[in-house]
């Protein structure tokens, strides 16, 4: 009797495993029901219909809670990859700087160029040489031809009679700074040789164009180098869009 009382038992415990699993499986495959479907399906009547109830608002808040942490997870990752692609350069090379005041830039004729000092200035925050040629330069086209090379090479004619160019420093050959030779009055690249006037026109060497160079602006006296804007279509000049003269003094390396 004792055995069979056992059995018994065991045979309870068994029966109770699988209706708990049975529960278990039917909760986690129960689809989403109303109160109302789960009070017909079941008959369980207004109480039956609340317990429905209290767990489609428990699971209702767990899934809404769980996309409000995948919302947010996905905005701070797309703001920090726009950050990495577009970070904010303001005040910094890559943005528009003010780099001076007029008074700061003595125009000069291109022959008389001394870097510092008169018509040509180092910037090293833009990464730029300030060009300023007197009102009286000497050019090689006039009238509408004129007019458009100068657009073409973003040289800004002053309210003076001036003009103003903005040569970012980087040789368009293989990247190298170019330094501007007072000797030579001109740009003359140290690694290849490459040559450019003071305007940045082509002279000579392996480089594929003129020198690269930036929007430049003026708010009052202030003048302002948009590093963020680049102009990198001048090509090598001809006898149709050459401003000025190459100059009289040979260039060494």
């Amino acid at each position: 009797m004792g055995v069979a009382l056992g059995e018994y038992v065991l045979q309870l415990i068994a029966a109770d495993k699988t209706e708990r699993t049975t529960l278990i499986t039917d909760d986690v495959n129960r689809p989403q029901i109303t109160p109302q479907q789960y009070e017909v399906l079941h008959g369980g009547g207004a109480e039956a219909a609340e317990i429905a109830k209290e767990r489609l608002s428990r699971r209702r808040f767990l899934r809404r809670s769980m996309l409000a942490v995948w919302g947010l997870s996905t905005t701070a990752a797309v703001a920090g990859s726009l950050y990495m692609l577009y970070p904010n350069l303001a005040g910094q090379f890559g943005s528009a700087l003010n780099v001076g005041k007029k008074a700061d830039f003595t125009a000069a004729k291109p022959s008389d160029f001394k870097i510092g000092q008169a018509g040509v200035f180092y910037r090293q925050e833009a990464k730029t040489y300030v060009m300023h040629l007197a009102k009286d330069t000497q050019f090689l086209l006039n009238g509408s031809n004129l007019s458009d090379q100068l657009d073409a090479e973003s040289v800004v004619k002053d309210s003076d009679g001036s003009y103003w160019i903005a040569l970012y420093q980087r040789c368009v050959h293989l990247g190298c700074t170019v330094p501007f030779r007072d000797n030579c009055v001109s740009f003359k690249c140290p690694c290849h040789g490459s040559h450019y006037n003071v305007t940045g026109e082509f002279l000579d060497g392996p480089a594929p164009r003129s020198l690269d160079r930036f929007a430049l602006s003026f708010n009052g006296e202030d003048v302002v180098v948009d590093t963020a804007t680049l102009n990198n279509k001048v090509p090598h000049p001809d006898q149709t869009t050459r401003l000025i003269a190459p100059p009289s003094v040979a260039c060494s390396v």
